[in-house]
């Protein structure tokens, strides 16, 4: 469906730079012959929309910095807004947000244990769950085994010394499913169902049934800080983290999805060294080590250092550079500003075009592609040369256009990406007949540049609407 969906567009996105990263290898076999970062896929990177996920507190913060109408201007108001907030009036609203989230979940989990049957002794105990005051981590998605929900969970012991540390807790809250068909998946929420039913685990970490849009929203207003695990690269955007945004919450997650593109020291926490390693266990064992050491040595130490007023400085400052920089950047407002200015007005502007005088201009582009896959086999490069003096190489290509004509056809001069730089792609000026020619700076060896040949047409995306391409080597 994809490969079909590619043949019959005008333009191809990924959903954030890494994903179109991997598209591009993915579907490079659509277009042979050319340089993979020549592939056709873009990106535009998720974007969320704030006001369904920002809770009643968080818009009355934000509509206190900004005004109401917010996300109507530019992000650069905001972030100064932001700024301009006191470190009291950030932590009041993260310790009621904190303190609103407990009591919902010990709602939620005296109804579950109620609809279970459990007897009403254990119904009344839930309503002793979870800390206002303490570390609340969350961590709510499908459960499948390349999201590797049970990370936290590799080493049992040190994972229980962290939630009931007396002086610093940590407390966790899940929710999540696995797909009826996913055996793997089941097993991973067994796994911490056995863990959440130890006595001493029990006060400190809740699995929450039903994972949907409502308990989404409540669990993003909620924790202090998002874990999100996956293997690289195979979280495309991963936008539940993008919803705690705007809640003041933090993100803790591997270098994946729009948190590759996200990250910074200052504003939240990164699991990977941002390259592959597959399902290698030795791997994930590393990583798993470096998230209870993230834990242990950096955010927990960092949520209880408090100053006079009772205030973590180091964390809200952390809160407010995450809350101003990544809130607009990660909207729908600017996904959609993206998309309207990349792909939806040109296409339209295309579709115009060719539409005008009856299709005429249609009727001409389908008539030069006809040309064009007819006589591309006859393309050749006859003969190069290259000369080399006053510090540039000048390369001179002959070119057997064949039944093609040469208007149909763009000759470059191509090298690849060289350190610190990108590709060259330079045409060269046709002499006259069959004759063309280019100069380049002799910072390279003149061994980097070759030509190629590519389709040429006003109005027509190459390679996307037409994939043909002839190297000279």
């Amino acid at each position: 469906m994809a490969w079909l969906a590619i043949r019959g567009s005008g333009s191809v996105n990924a959903v954030s730079r890494l994903h179109g990263e991997v598209s591009r290898q993915l579907f490079a076999p659509l277009f042979p012959g050319w340089p993979l970062d020549e592939v056709p896929v873009g990106h535009v990177t998720n974007g969320v929309h704030m006001p369904t996920w920002d809770s009643a507190a968080a818009d009355a913060l934000w509509t206190e910095a900004c005004g109401k109408d917010r996300w109507l201007g530019g992000a650069e108001q905001l972030e100064q807004a932001i700024h301009g907030l006191a470190d009291e009036r950030i932590w009041a609203f993260r310790s009621a947000a904190s303190r609103t989230f407990v009591d919902r979940v010990r709602e939620r989990v005296a109804m579950q244990l109620t609809a279970s049957g459990a007897p009403p002794e254990e119904v009344e105990q839930a309503g002793g769950l979870l800390d206002p005051g303490a570390l609340t981590l969350g961590f709510g998605r499908r459960f499948a085994s390349y999201k590797r929900p049970n990370l936290l969970l590799s080493d049992p012991g040190r994972l229980l010394r962290l939630l009931t540390d007396p002086r610093r807790p940590v407390q966790l809250v899940l929710a999540g499913k696995a797909h009826p068909e996913d055996l793997a998946g089941q097993a991973l929420i067994q796994a911490w169902t056995r863990f959440i039913r130890q006595p001493e685990v029990r006060p400190h970490v809740v699995f929450l049934a039903d994972y949907d849009m409502q308990l989404t929203g409540e669990l993003v207003q909620g924790v202090d800080v998002w874990l999100n695990t996956p293997r690289r690269p195979w979280e495309a955007c991963g936008t539940s983290g993008m919803k705690v945004l705007v809640n003041g919450g933090l993100n803790l997650s591997e270098l994946d999805g729009w948190w590759a593109e996200a990250y910074t020291p200052e504003v939240g926490w990164a699991l990977g060294d941002g390259r592959e390693h597959g399902d290698d266990p030795a791997w994930d064992a590393q990583e798993a080590e470096t998230l209870y050491r993230l834990l242990e040595q950096e955010v927990v130490p960092e949520f209880y250092a408090r100053d006079e007023q009772g205030v973590p400085a180091a964390w809200v400052a952390r809160m407010r550079k995450s809350m101003a920089c990544l809130t607009p950047r990660f909207s729908a407002n600017r996904a959609v500003r993206e998309y309207t200015e990349r792909h939806y007005l040109p296409a339209a502007e295309a579709y115009l075009a060719r539409l005008a005088g009856k299709g005429a201009q249609g009727r001409r582009l389908v008539d030069w592609r006809n040309h064009l896959e007819a006589g591309w086999a006859g393309l050749r490069f006859s003969a190069w040369k290259v000369a080399t003096g006053d510090g540039e190489h000048v390369f001179e290509a002959t070119v057997d256009f064949g039944r093609l004509e040469p208007e149909t056809v763009r000759i470059e001069l191509y090298a690849d990406a060289a350190a610190g730089g990108g590709p060259v792609r330079q045409e060269m000026q046709r002499l006259g007949g069959r004759v063309y020619r280019a100069a380049v700076p002799a910072d390279r060896p003149a061994g980097d540049y070759t030509g190629r040949a590519v389709p040429r047409c006003e109005g027509v995306a190459v390679p996307l609407e037409a994939p043909l391409i002839r190297w000279q080597r």
